[in-house]
């Protein structure tokens, strides 16, 4: 997460959607009071004790509101990006076994396990991303939601909201594979569905 109190904006780092390409992009318009949390590739921590401890940057806008105060929360621009759920579960996949190829070698079998044997509840690559985004009744927090399907477009029009210039984004912590939809069959197909089901419905994604 990043929230930069000169330029007005907080940007919500959600899982396996570019974060890392945006926040390399944004890094260039950084004040000195702008504050950062990531914590692949660079080490960064928010002064805020509780957030400090998580081991990751990636935080929720319900989480960081206590911290920023009603009055910014509302006026600073809040932006994200999401990814198709269907691509991005293949994706994280790919992701947790790049040690030892296990999805490169059979990516039904990885997909089954994740999905059915032993899913990772509390990891938070698992997490769907709605849940970085909305307050606890489930409304909508954010207010410009990109998507990395048209990554480029949907960074340009953030930067022009912003007021900052925007620049071409380079790919980072890529994997390289074949089109989502072949490694699906229809028993993980439905169940992708049930868990991701609201970020399906709430972004407008389908299979």
């Amino acid at each position: 997460m990043i929230i930069s109190h000169e330029h007005e904006f907080v940007f919500t780092a959600i899982p396996k959607t570019g974060t890392h390409s945006v926040r390399q992009a944004l890094r260039e318009h950084l004040g000195g009071g702008d504050l950062e949390q990531v914590g692949l590739f660079v080490n960064k921590r928010f002064p805020f004790e509780e957030l400090a401890r998580i081991s990751h940057g990636h935080i929720s806008l319900q989480q960081v509101r206590p911290y920023m105060g009603e009055d910014a929360f509302a006026r600073y621009l809040k932006f994200a990006f999401v990814r198709n759920p269907f691509d991005r579960f293949v994706s994280y996949c790919a992701f947790m076994t790049r040690a030892n190829d296990a999805f490169v070698q059979n990516p039904q079998a990885v997909m089954h396990h994740l999905l059915f044997v032993q899913p990772p509840e509390q990891h938070i690559l698992f997490q769907p991303q709605h849940t970085f985004l909305v307050d606890g009744a489930g409304e909508l927090l954010s207010d410009m939601v990109g998507r990395v399907e048209d990554m480029q477009a949907s960074y340009d029009a953030i930067c022009a909201r912003i007021g900052i210039p925007t620049a071409t984004l380079e790919q980072v912590n890529t994997s390289r594979r074949g089109g989502y939809r072949d490694y699906y069959d229809p028993r993980a197909r439905d169940e992708v569905a049930r868990r991701y089901g609201r970020d399906l419905e709430l972004f407008g994604y389908e299979f």
